[in-house]
């Protein structure tokens, strides 16, 4: 597919020809600080660490963690309808490669996206041949869009999501977003804002789908882990605040302070690296606090889990969890994990991030807002039922996937 390149596009494809000029001395010093994997770095200059598999390959990107894990129901649900196909996950972070190691679907391997300069591309889509090209939410590097479709891969743009925040940075350069999304077959948003920001921006046509992220299937956990994490906890009632950012610890240490008696906090950390700043917080607010990554177990008010990719453990384990940055400026994180897992949903008021999902979720009454001074009761309740609910709808969404599937497959002559 092709489609003429603006001023815009042509400016930026110059430039990122200069990319390999910084790239190896860059990718080093981040290596230096352990934000890449040392095994894995070189991926970023389009080098393979793995050999193509036999067969057509699918090839799917999205940049982070949430949004790599959100499009495992949809790789599902493809190979299930195409039993010889693989598949080829690219993120750019490395978080978001070592937990997808930990939840591979079927037939899927994961490698990182290389920086977007001619040569590092050129190398990558002659090693991996993809048959399609599948983008997810709003992560487009136009030297690999414009590299893939120069070669008559098809593009699919999925899950898309922009909010008006999003939208106000992209229009400046509403130009070099109009020419890189006229090389896609097919785009789908998650809500009508997005499908209607997606089209001020130049894109001809946009479906709206819902999130992808409602029917991605149930984290995975560690079996020897789980049980060891079950028994640890096994006679207490453990709350789990996710993905937690500052102003919702802040929130839920001054609510537990009042608890009497208390249940357990479990607190998972959206930077692992903060276990031992959570615990100082802790003690300010008059709360004792062990912590998982010093090998301490559940025997104090709150338990900080500050380890990495384990989130399939404590949403099995903890009947009610609190979504973390939605009592500040993050704005919500994923409800559906824990819906999946069979875990009560609670929030905060600010969940801008995740407003079509929550606005799902209240609708069957699955979720439940709350404010900091209505925390301790909705704590002490009993949430099954809505949890109940929430699984209930994430096992529908998984369900319903097929036809946006079996459209793909057929993009990339699969079909």
């Amino acid at each position: 597919m092709t489609s003429p390149t603006g001023p815009g596009l042509r400016a930026y494809l110059l430039a990122a020809r200069a990319i390999p000029l910084a790239a190896p001395m860059v990718l080093r010093r981040r290596l230096a600080r352990g934000k890449e994997l040392p095994d894995r770095w070189r991926e970023k200059l389009g080098e393979a660490s793995l050999p193509r598999p036999d067969g057509p390959l699918i090839w799917l990107h999205a940049v982070g963690l949430g949004e790599t894990l959100a499009l495992r129901g949809l790789i599902a649900a493809m190979a299930d309808q195409a039993p010889a196909a693989g598949f080829l996950v690219t993120s750019t972070t490395r978080g978001s490669a070592e937990v997808f190691a930990a939840n591979l679907p079927p037939r899927t391997f994961h490698q990182f996206l290389p920086l977007d300069a001619p040569a590092y591309l050129t190398r990558f889509l002659d090693h991996w041949r993809p048959s399609l090209s599948v983008w997810a939410e709003q992560d487009l590097w136009p030297g690999a869009v414009v590299a893939t479709s120069a070669r008559g891969i098809p593009l699919a743009l999925i899950n898309a999501r922009m909010n008006a925040a999003a939208y106000a940075r992209r229009v400046k350069g509403k130009g070099l977003y109009s020419d890189l999304l006229a090389r896609f077959c097919l785009i789908a948003a998650q809500d009508p804002t997005t499908a209607r920001h997606l089209q001020d921006l130049g894109a001809a046509e946009v479906r709206v789908t819902g999130s992808l992220k409602a029917a991605a299937p149930p984290l995975s956990a560690e079996p020897k882990a789980l049980s060891a994490a079950r028994e640890a906890l096994a006679g207490l009632r453990p709350i789990l605040l996710a993905s937690s950012h500052p102003e919702d610890e802040f929130v839920v240490f001054s609510t537990f302070r009042a608890l009497h008696p208390r249940p357990l906090l479990v607190i998972a950390p959206r930077d692992p690296g903060r276990g031992a700043e959570i615990a100082a917080r802790a003690a300010e607010h008059g709360l004792t606090a062990t912590r998982r990554s010093a090998g301490q177990g559940p025997t104090a008010d709150v338990w900080i889990v500050d380890t990495l990719g384990e989130m399939g453990l404590w949403y099995r384990l903890c009947p009610t969890c609190l979504v973390g940055g939605s009592f500040g400026p993050t704005e919500g994180h994923n409800p559906w994990e824990p819906a999946a897992l069979g875990s009560a949903i609670l929030h905060g008021p600010r969940i801008a991030n995740f407003a079509a999902d929550f606005a799902t979720l209240h609708e069957f009454g699955a979720a439940q807002p709350v404010s900091a001074d209505g925390l301790a009761a909705a704590v002490l309740a009993d949430h099954a039922e809505m949890a109940t609910r929430a699984s209930l709808l994430s096992d529908r969404a998984r369900q319903a996937l097929a036809p946006l599937a079996a459209e793909l497959l057929a993009l990339g002559g699969l079909g």
